[in-house]
């Protein structure tokens, strides 16, 4: 398995730094110190920003800092945007010997972002990426053929090279939402599989006929899965009222559904049982394009 690196930032400044993560569409916190007694590395008001990955900017360094991005990287990993003040002595029990004290407040930023995992790097996968990259959502873009993969990507796709894709299932947040549209139809099912295996995926999109969809619906009924899982499975994907058969076409077809869902997950406030399409059990809808090579 190969993933990319973390992108690089080329922010210096704290300001930057903010800029360049909201064009990222990646969270970030504003680590700010807001309160100095005694003598301290830095004045009230330095500022720094840290994401997942990187931290820009500095309040003062040392064990200080080391806590603080520590300390930030926490909030991240939670994944809710909140303010939290801390404060610090800097006595020995951090390491520091200034003999003063500072109160840091810790701002967790952008951090919704929902994330969706596309499977397959064919004609429309490649037409659906820079779509969907334009909006506030993380994308891991997953295939065996490494070759077929742009040399330049967003910043907010996240490059994935697995010879087995169907394995990468296991590996996705909670709540992703999966697009699958590989140019295999067993590695379709194997992935669908997978999938429909983690009620916590609520969004299983799969490319296809509706031959295809009845035939996939058969056999995982015939493997056990229940109408429960069964529900979050959506193929044929797309908009209906989208017609078209060409990559860009169906590619437009898929974003648009993405982004209606996305707009509903604003409103109910992340309640997946709330959103007005039908899963692949209410309805199929004819579509030639059946596997994206």
């Amino acid at each position: 398995m190969t993933h990319t690196a973390a992108k690089s930032f080329r922010a210096t400044h704290w300001h930057e730094g903010i800029a360049e993560c909201q064009e990222r569409n990646e969270g970030y916190v504003l680590v700010t110190v807001v309160g100095a007694a005694g003598s301290t590395p830095r004045e009230p008001g330095s500022k720094m920003v840290v994401t997942a990955s990187h931290s820009i900017d500095t309040i003062g360094g040392g064990h200080l800092e080391f806590d603080a991005i520590a300390r930030a990287r926490e909030y991240l990993a939670k994944g809710e945007a909140c303010t939290e003040l801390h404060s610090y002595p800097l006595s020995s029990s951090l390491g520091q010997c200034c003999g003063g004290a500072v109160k840091v407040l810790f701002d967790v930023c952008n951090v919704h972002q929902q994330h969706i995992a596309i499977f397959g790097a064919g004609h429309v996968a490649k037409a659906l990426v820079p779509i969907l990259a334009q909006l506030p959502v993380r994308i891991s873009w997953i295939d065996s053929r490494e070759e077929l993969f742009p040399s330049s990507l967003p910043a907010n796709v996240h490059k994935v090279v697995e010879e087995a894709p169907e394995s990468e299932v296991r590996h996705l947040d909670e709540n992703s939402w999966l697009i699958i549209l590989t140019h295999d139809h067993q590695l379709d099912y194997r992935i669908t599989e997978q999938a429909l295996k983690q009620p916590s995926l609520p969004f299983v999109g799969l490319i296809g006929s509706d031959t295809k969809a009845k035939r996939f619906i058969t056999k995982l009924t015939q493997r056990g899965f229940d109408d429960n899982a069964l529900a979050r499975l959506f193929t044929p994907i797309g908009n209906r009222d989208i017609p078209g058969k060409q990559p860009i076409e169906v590619a437009v077809s898929i974003s648009a559904q993405i982004i209606e869902r996305l707009h509903v997950k604003e409103v109910t406030a992340g309640n997946s049982n709330k959103y007005s399409e039908k899963p692949a059990t209410a309805f199929h809808k004819e579509k030639d394009t059946t596997s994206d090579t």
